[in-house]
């Protein structure tokens, strides 16, 4: 629900209720959920494109959609900087904290951790990778990752797929994720619920 410059997103959930008995009257004892109003203010970004008339009708191709597209491409980062600056306060690390090459190992140690945390890691639409372009040319070279043995889909033929799924995450590999390049860089694992974005259209 969006009220003036404040968003306001429900998490809803059963607060870590456990099955009950019946009371000693015989009725079945009544509970609430969990309902937690998450508040977050909202802020202007703008990107504004100028061109004169000049410009439009002097270049080629159509400048009007070229405007629309550069600015969505634009504010679609600013989104995705956001983003990634809240999953950059995550507290749970992987391998102590140590700078490592992806490996099937870690995966599984993030889906132990996850479950642990009783995130429901069976939900494998709503579990996400997100990792940098370095992540994706370690992981080519996995057998699990690229073998018609393992996978479905051959990612090494055709085009490039904007998600692949593969051993229990849906993975997106992107350019701007902190200490992209050096060996600090930061990946993530996640439930889709854990974090999400608003804006006021």
């Amino acid at each position: 629900i969006v009220k003036g410059d404040r968003a306001i997103l429900l998490v809803s959930g059963s607060g870590g209720a456990t099955a009950v008995t019946r009371g000693v009257n015989g009725l079945i004892p009544a509970r609430t959920d969990s309902n937690t109003q998450n508040t977050l203010t909202l802020t202007e970004w703008h990107d504004l494109v100028r061109k004169t008339r000049f410009n439009i009708f002097a270049s080629q191709g159509d400048q009007r959609r070229l405007m629309q597209e550069t600015t969505r491409k634009v504010l679609n980062r600013r989104i995705d900087a956001d983003i990634i600056t809240a999953l950059d306060a995550a507290t749970n690390q992987l391998n102590g904290g140590v700078a490592t090459t992806m490996s099937l190992a870690i995966v599984q140690e993030a889906l132990t951790k996850l479950g642990n945390a009783e995130v429901p890691v069976e939900e494998e639409d709503k579990m996400w990778a997100v990792a940098t372009p370095a992540v994706r040319g370690q992981l080519s070279q996995i057998t699990e990752w690229v073998s018609a043995d393992y996978v479905e889909m051959k990612p090494l033929v055709g085009p490039a797929y904007r998600v692949k799924r593969c051993w229990g995450f849906n993975w997106i590999f992107h350019p701007n994720l902190t200490g992209v390049g050096t060996t600090a860089a930061k990946c993530y694992f996640y439930h889709q619920d854990a974090i999400g974005s608003v804006f006021d259209s």
